[in-house]
């Protein structure tokens, strides 16, 4: 669901900008005061494994549609919306700037669709509603698959509004609207359930992190052998699992393709979308998860073979893992210092 920059005017454009950069400065002043200091490692591996598992597009039956997991729910249900808004947002401008996944116009909309919404929307009203203090295994579970289906359904609401909102390109409301809205419901599924199965594991591990579903500030204990744990996911998943991911269209594109017939909708040749473009064709160093210079559209065979074992998409995989975890943890610093 990540939105390029054609479909975006630069007013809306902007906005959105302005929505994302308010929510990410309170979250800032939050983590600031707050002072989890022992959540900071956990912030950066976390943001290592959203990376990769937004790499993983899997088959959506029927449709010739696909989907990849948004991450925002699992980071809010496991660091609190604060701390979460700031990974999912530094995983989104890791994707924008380095591997040209989502416009750079268009990157405040994407942290305000897959962060914001999912962290303060679904996560406080949904998610805690259902599982409360207690937190079973079932609650967990009715939780998570409720607030990600809610959060996945606001998220492709807010893509048409903002879309159609703009103007350029041409994409009619209410069909636009009656293909987003449907597609996300299976993504929203597994989402909700791989969340749901993370958040049951991460509970036998470390019960205090789920915790903060009431409201709880984490208790003491180490937190090694579950950061292991997940920096081995994360390498494993962004270096062999990545080769598994579906070709086919994610929910957004393969919407824009039923009403326009072409999942491709250009941007205007000039002005902001111009300059933009040009400013993230020179700093994505790995374009659509490949090595320089290796387009994955030409070097694809007529009927690729799956899974397509590639060097580039596990490459650019652990590369963009590493550089998430060195963002997130460079703004931690940052805060901490501020507090100091």
């Amino acid at each position: 669901m990540h939105m390029a920059d054609a479909l975006l005017s630069p007013a809306v454009g902007a906005a959105m900008w302005l929505a994302s950069a308010g929510g990410l400065a309170y979250s800032a002043r939050r983590v600031r005061e707050l002072g989890e200091d022992r959540l900071v490692p956990l912030m950066g591996v976390l943001g290592a494994f959203v990376f990769a598992a937004q790499m993983i597009n899997f088959a959506i039956p029927g449709t010739g549609s696909s989907g990849h997991l948004g991450g925002g729910l699992l980071l809010a249900a496991l660091l609190g919306p604060h701390a979460a808004l700031i990974v999912i947002a530094s995983v989104l401008t890791v994707q924008a700037l380095f591997f040209a996944d989502g416009g750079l116009l268009a990157l405040g909309a994407n942290i305000f669709n897959l962060g914001v919404l999912p962290c303060f929307v679904a996560y406080p009203l949904v998610y805690r509603s259902i599982v409360g203090v207690g937190a079973s295994r079932r609650r967990i579970t009715i939780g998570a698959v409720v607030a990600a289906l809610v959060g996945l359904q606001l998220g492709a609401l807010g893509v048409v509004l903002q879309t159609v909102g703009s103007g350029i390109s041409s994409l009619p409301l209410s069909s636009f609207l009656l293909l987003m809205l449907p597609v996300h419901v299976p993504i929203g599924l597994v989402e909700g359930f791989a969340t749901a199965a993370i958040l049951l594991f991460i509970q036998r591990a470390q019960p205090d992190l789920v915790a903060t579903a009431s409201g709880a500030s984490p208790a003491g204990g180490s937190m090694k052998p579950l950061l292991a744990s997940l920096a081995i996911a994360a390498t494993v998943t962004a270096g062999a699992v990545s080769w598994f991911a579906s070709k086919a269209p994610d929910g957004l594109e393969w919407s824009i393709e039923q009403v326009a017939a072409t999942a491709e909708r250009p941007a205007p040749a000039t002005g902001v979308h111009a300059f933009l473009g040009r400013l993230q064709e020179r700093m994505s160093f790995l374009p659509d998860d490949q090595l320089p210079g290796r387009s994955a559209a030409a070097h694809e065979p007529a009927e690729p073979a799956w899974p397509q074992v590639d060097a580039g998409t596990s490459i650019a995989g652990l590369v963009g893992g590493t550089v998430t975890l060195l963002l997130v943890g460079l703004i931690a610093a940052l805060l901490r210092r501020q507090r100091r």
